[in-house]
């Protein structure tokens, strides 16, 4: 039986980031390419939909899968997670922003399956280690639309934009592969944070930790993932 491509996914990251060593160019490549044959159909979710009814996870549910037009507040779809890696979907309704936030000491892969966004991402100007940061001048990695169909983008510890926020222009939904993922035991939080353009210096930034009202600033509601299941390796990850 042929693997479905999560579960091809699964199988490349759990590989790759099992590892001792650091991935090299070439499993990022390897990993680029497996994502970006990725449809919103691939995951559980029909991106033309918007028909269905709410379920008790606030998500839109029509014919067995996720009705990516329906989503009405920013959505997580869990896939997995294990200490080495998660996988995850983002879905945005149109209008909505994901604010400015960080990924400490992560390599973090992501598709774009359907719709357009806006991403604006810095690096840190000096990054000595990968431990989060409360403040410091930022340089402008990224800074532009995105429309699906386009190619996978990949994030570093200390490069390629390691802090973004994303501002849905449609609905539209983002495949995440975070390695490792975030946890406050092992010293990976996220840290949110305002920006403040430096006049002086174009493309540069002054970041500022801001707290975070997550009943005001951001609300995000879970939903059942509805892809293919996943054969998962316990005793690799």
């Amino acid at each position: 039986m042929e693997k479905s491509k999560v579960q091809m996914l699964y199988d490349a990251c759990n590989y790759v980031f099992s590892q001792k060593q650091l991935p090299t160019f070439q499993q990022i490549h390897w990993l680029k390419n497996i994502l970006n044959l990725f449809e919103a159909v691939d995951v559980g979710i029909d991106e033309f939909s918007s028909d269905g009814s709410p379920s008790s996870s606030q998500a839109m549910i029509s014919n067995g899968l996720i009705s990516g037009q329906g989503v009405s507040e920013i959505t997580y779809i869990h896939i997995h997670e294990c200490d080495k890696f998660s996988m995850g979907i983002f879905c945005l309704p149109a209008g909505s922003v994901f604010p400015l936030h960080d990924h400490p000491g992560m390599t973090v892969l992501s598709k774009l399956l359907y719709g357009s966004v806006y991403i604006k991402a810095y690096d840190w100007v000096r990054a000595e280690n990968c431990s989060p940061r409360t403040s410091g001048v930022a340089a402008t990695a990224i800074d532009g639309v995105f429309n699906a169909p386009c190619e996978p983008s990949v994030l570093f510890p200390r490069n390629g934009g390691n802090i973004h926020s994303f501002t849905a222009l449609t609905p539209c939904a983002i495949l995440d592969v975070l390695s490792p993922p975030y946890s406050d035991d092992f010293g990976r939080p996220s840290t949110y944070y305002s920006d403040f353009p430096i006049p002086s210096l174009a493309g540069y930034a002054w970041l500022e930790e801001r707290e975070l009202k997550l009943h005001y600033d951001l609300v995000v509601k879970g939903a059942p993932y509805l892809g293919p299941p996943l054969d998962v390796a316990d005793d690799l990850c």
